[in-house]
């Protein structure tokens, strides 16, 4: 009886692990907003993370907990779980954007139709300065983010506001996350 326990305990960690994501209101995700514009007829879209660790490791991660709603025509409300901070160990800088997967691969495609906006999302395992970020071509290339404080954890940088004590924000919840084309 004793052996068995344990295989039983490690088989009940393992379909708990393994039960498929719970599907959430837009809204009740870390991460929030609206997408806008023109898509084409019958669009698939998706929402990927898409960034680049410091120094170098480029993500793009669409296999992320989300939801996608139609709110009209060419409007649609989502929400995304971001990976908790913790799992970085390095900071890092990246955008969630709106694509149109028209191979149906799941996986946004340098080509594919995309919207995005001006807000980067900034992780750290820690406070700390940030040095300046030129992003790589899969997230618009050349595009240089300026050195900046951090606090630890997700904080979002606007691009169209000057930087300053309250920009980059520190956050846990972000329900203004737009993303148009």
């Amino acid at each position: 009886m004793r052996s068995v326990l344990p295989a039983l305990l490690l088989l009940s960690v393992v379909l708990v692990a393994c039960r498929p994501q719970e599907v959430r209101a837009p809204d009740a995700y870390p991460l929030a907003g609206a997408v806008s514009g023109r898509w084409g007829d019958s669009p698939r879209l998706r929402l990927a993370l898409v960034g680049t660790g410091i120094p170098g490791a480029v993500k793009n991660d669409s296999a992320i907990g989300q939801n996608l709603v139609s709110s009209g025509l060419n409007s649609w409300e989502f929400g995304f779980d971001l990976p908790a901070p913790g799992v970085f160990n390095v900071a890092g800088v990246y955008q969630v954007v709106a694509f149109d997967d028209a191979n149906n691969n799941a996986r946004y495609d340098l080509g594919e139709t995309v919207a995005r906006n001006r807000k980067w999302l900034v992780v750290s395992p820690a406070d700390a300065n940030i040095p300046e970020v030129t992003l790589p071509e899969l997230l618009g290339g050349g595009e240089v983010l300026p050195a900046m404080r951090v606090r630890s954890g997700w904080n979002v940088y606007d691009q169209s506001r000057p930087l300053g004590n309250a920009n980059p924000a520190p956050f846990t919840t972000l329900s203004s996350y737009d993303l148009s084309r």
